[in-house]
């Protein structure tokens, strides 16, 4: 069985999961504060950030930190629950199917419903931003391409975090503690970012690259520019490795 076909099959599963219905609640949740407290965002003057730029920011901090790292842990553990349901693992292992290339076909639809997620949200930001609009007459609405900068941004910085939720839901097999210990994962993230060695953290990179952007678009707010070394090759080994321990360990105990 080729490559493509596994994601065929990958895909074919998440349709009848409740993976996307979850995204899309987590968004609006997410969302819906920032409607309610819009007028909040006309005393940022300390700051420095315009009012619709701070909409954004704040909205995307919020997706940065919790929403969107909690969200692929409850994928990963979806997307391995979908194949021990019914004892799908087994019979996929069963087939003339390499158990690397099966790790390597769900990771990428993870890292899709990753993307599902951002668009879904920024969907819902554009939904958010004109009701806030409506209610306090002003225009909170950004243009499309600065908006997708920034959701891309946070997407591609989460690759390596990605990984790592992945490797920790092949090795534990227990849901409550796959999830328990990615969510354990998240909350030293603001604190990291905080110090010099934020690149070694990969559950930190989505929240320090929102930040960045936060610190470019507030006139008076100091933040740490994103250096691309050593960042870009300590996320690259991070992802290589969480992979590969991944692509070695799927399977392993079903297979004793």
């Amino acid at each position: 069985m080729n490559f493509i076909s596994l994601l065929s099959i990958e895909f074919k599963k998440i349709r009848r999961s409740q993976i996307l219905p979850v995204l899309f609640v987590a968004s609006v949740i997410l969302w819906a504060p920032s409607v309610i407290n819009a007028d909040m965002n006309f005393k940022m003057q300390a700051e420095g950030i315009s009012p619709e730029n701070n909409f954004l920011i704040q909205g995307f901090l919020g997706i940065s930190w919790f929403m969107f790292p909690a969200s692929i842990i409850v994928c990963t553990v979806l997307i391995n629950q979908t194949e021990r349901s019914n004892n799908g693992i087994l019979k996929m292992l069963a087939m003339p199917v390499s158990t690397s290339k099966l790790c390597l076909a769900k990771f990428i639809v993870l890292f899709v419903l990753a993307a599902a997620q951002i668009f879904i949200m920024t969907v819902i930001y554009y939904i958010s931003a004109a009701v806030a609009s409506n209610m306090q007459d002003y225009n909170f609405i950004l243009p499309p391409l600065f908006v997708l900068k920034e959701a891309g941004l946070l997407l591609i910085s989460a690759i390596p975090m990605a990984a790592l939720f992945w490797l920790l839901s092949v090795c534990i097999k227990t849901p409550v503690f796959s999830i328990g210990a990615g969510l354990v994962a998240i909350v030293p993230s603001v604190l990291i970012i905080n110090t010099k060695v934020w690149f070694a953290y990969p559950v930190a990179y989505p929240f320090y690259v929102i930040t960045s952007e936060y610190g470019k678009l507030s006139e008076n707010m100091d933040t740490a520019e994103i250096q691309l070394v050593p960042w870009l090759p300590v996320a690259v080994l991070i992802t290589v490795f969480c992979l590969s321990v991944s692509c070695l360990y799927f399977g392993h105990s079903e297979r004793k």
